[in-house]
């Protein structure tokens, strides 16, 4: 079943150090209480625990904002934790968190979204939440959460550079640190009374959705909302929903889409995993820009994506 969800990736980091001062047995098993503590955060704010990974823990919210309200939790937690461990047995969290279709099937979980989140954990430094566009866009205000952008990254297995913002979860932090889009000096600031519209035009066709209509979906199929007639794009190609006060489109295709915005010449290209819509621009599907691509114009106002 695909669904589209966020995946947090936590894993615990100095177990090494633990091993070696502790030995085996009691290191594993102060390993195995912290991964099923790990565990019973992730469930007692709505998500779903899929495996536990040795150090690690791999879950799936449906939510962003409940995701990152967790791992903000764990992270203070035990925060807490540690200052009553001795030197050798403090371990660190580390966590990646990235939002994107993912596939569930027999109990497992697959997708774009939780490699990402596996390499966001990889890079992240001890007690740091590193987290996607998407994740930070979805998420809204977290209380005691703030966002700031990292810059792009290269992630492993990603053919285009991402852009990456850490969850700040200390009550140390700076009160204005505010959440930075991706590809523009923009600041976003997501209101959920907002009201939006969200222009399609494809050859001389035009179409408005308001932001209550949504999802949209887009595609070849005479029942998708917006119909493309190209053999080169899927029936259900992509899906365009609004959340927290933007529009975000997620690609569904076997072969991708690549969104461009006016005034930019920097691609970003989708292949099961999403972006935010801001201004105008275009969308090629199934193949990238270049003469003779079925490319949907789109223009979107009353998002609450706003250029300082």
């Amino acid at each position: 079943m695909r669904i589209f969800a966020t995946v947090v990736f936590s894993d615990l980091s100095g177990s090494t150090a633990l091993y070696e001062s502790l030995g085996n047995e009691r290191a594993s098993q102060a390993v195995t209480r912290l991964t099923r503590w790990m565990g019973d955060v992730v469930v007692g704010h709505g998500g779903r625990v899929v495996k536990e990974l040795g150090d690690g823990v791999l879950s799936v919210f449906t939510d962003a904002h409940a995701a990152v309200h967790a791992a903000a939790d764990l992270q203070r937690d035990h925060q807490l934790t540690l200052a009553r461990w001795a030197e050798p047995m403090r371990m660190a969290i580390r966590i990646g968190v990235a939002t994107g279709e993912v596939v569930e099937l027999e109990g497992d979980t697959y997708g774009d979204a939780v490699n990402v989140a596996s390499r966001l954990c990889e890079r992240a430094g001890a007690s740091e939440i590193w987290v996607t566009d998407a994740t930070a866009v979805d998420a809204g205000v977290v209380p005691r959460v703030h966002f700031r952008r990292l810059g792009m990254f290269d992630i492993r297995g990603k053919s285009e550079s991402q852009v990456v913002y850490q969850a700040d979860w200390r009550d140390d932090q700076p009160q204005e640190a505010l959440t930075q889009h991706a590809l523009l000096p923009s600041v976003l600031a997501p209101l959920d009374n907002v009201l939006g519209t969200v222009e399609l035009a494809w050859t001389d066709e035009k179409r408005v959705f308001n932001s209550d209509e949504v999802p949209v979906h887009v595609g070849r199929s005479p029942e998708a909302d917006c119909f493309v007639h190209d053999p080169r794009v899927s029936r259900m190609h992509a899906r365009i929903d609004w959340r927290q006060g933007v529009f975000t489109l997620t690609d569904l295709s076997s072969f991708g889409s690549w969104v461009r915005f006016d005034g930019s010449d920097a691609e970003v290209r989708l292949r099961r995993d999403a972006c935010i819509l801001h201004g105008s621009g275009t969308i090629s599907l199934g193949i990238a820009f270049g003469p003779g691509a079925p490319v949907l114009k789109f223009h979107v106002t009353g998002s609450s994506m706003k250029l300082s």
